[in-house]
């Protein structure tokens, strides 16, 4: 079992920003990718961003440029930092871990941006 503890959410006004953190603990070895997902109202659940465990990385075209993804091993601690917030941005925010075998996810944090 993988353990998930995200933190970071909140309200922000457009322009704005917010770190999201992640923090992975119990069966962590074979993770072979972090990353987060997203969750707005009425809408699917889409990937915003991923990190590989050899450090490369994905984002989702809406979030290039603004978003960015890191990822410190030695805490198994994965952050998405969100640079010029925009209200479309508004969702829940989920932490995914893909790990061999079975993908775990945390709780989810909501983000609010306001116009």
């Amino acid at each position: 079992q993988v353990h998930l503890v995200e933190s970071g959410g909140g309200l922000v006004q457009a322009g704005g920003s917010l770190r999201l953190s992640c923090a992975a603990s119990g069966s962590i070895f074979s993770i072979t990718a972090m990353g987060w997902y997203r969750q707005a109202p009425g809408k699917q659940r889409e990937l915003v961003a991923q990190i590989r465990a050899g450090g490369s990385t994905n984002y989702a075209d809406s979030v290039k440029g603004r978003f960015t993804i890191s990822r410190d091993n030695a805490n198994n601690t994965a952050y998405l930092q969100m640079n010029s917030l925009k209200p479309e941005d508004t969702a829940v925010y989920y932490c995914k871990v893909w790990r061999v075998g079975t993908d775990y996810w945390g709780q989810g944090t909501q983000v609010t941006v306001s116009s």
